[in-house]
């Protein structure tokens, strides 16, 4: 089931999610919220998507950088820890929560991840370039840090003005 894409000013893009508990773990509840997220995230050509983002604040996100062409490209991680990060690269992001904007951000070249499936089986998830960001940055939708808390107080100023002006129009709901 598609689900709506919360955009950028609402609150629960900036909350501090709760982990999943492990009573949750293999429900069917968390097993169609996954799959929900997959839908909602390839329905909007995404790579990654984070449970915030269509307003449930668990820590959990989905990510496929094949952008829904490789089904084997798809990775759940509940519960993430970013166990090591290493490299740098600085390259352009965007977010479905704040759709019609990127910039270029600079995040770690290579991450390690720990995570647990929807079963609740623990894993370790390594990448690099466009997994690493992607990883990364649902990572942080978790902490409730959009990327645009990534970039420069002017470039983050100008965009919060354009966002402005768009609610203002009413093309920003």
């Amino acid at each position: 089931m598609l689900r709506k894409i919360y955009l950028y000013g609402d609150p629960v893009l900036e909350t501090d999610c709760d982990p999943v508990t492990d009573e949750a773990f293999g429900t069917p509840e968390l097993i169609q919220l996954v799959e929900d997220m997959f839908e909602t995230m390839d329905d909007s050509q995404g790579v990654g998507l984070a449970a915030p983002q269509i307003g449930e604040t668990k820590r959990l996100f989905v990510v496929d950088v094949s952008a829904g062409e490789d089904r084997s490209q798809r990775r759940v991680l509940i519960n993430p820890e970013i166990v090591d990060t290493s490299g740098e690269q600085f390259g352009e992001e965007g977010c479905l929560s704040i759709p019609g904007f990127r910039e270029k951000v600079r995040r770690p070249f290579r991450v390690t991840a720990k995570a647990r499936d929807v079963e609740g089986n623990e894993h370790e998830l390594e990448g690099d370039n466009l997994l690493a960001r992607a990883i990364l940055h649902e990572n942080d939708h978790l902490n409730g840090v959009l990327f645009l808390q990534h970039l420069s107080a002017l470039k983050r100023s100008l965009i919060q003005r354009k966002i402005q002006k768009l609610r203002k129009k009413g093309e920003w709901d």
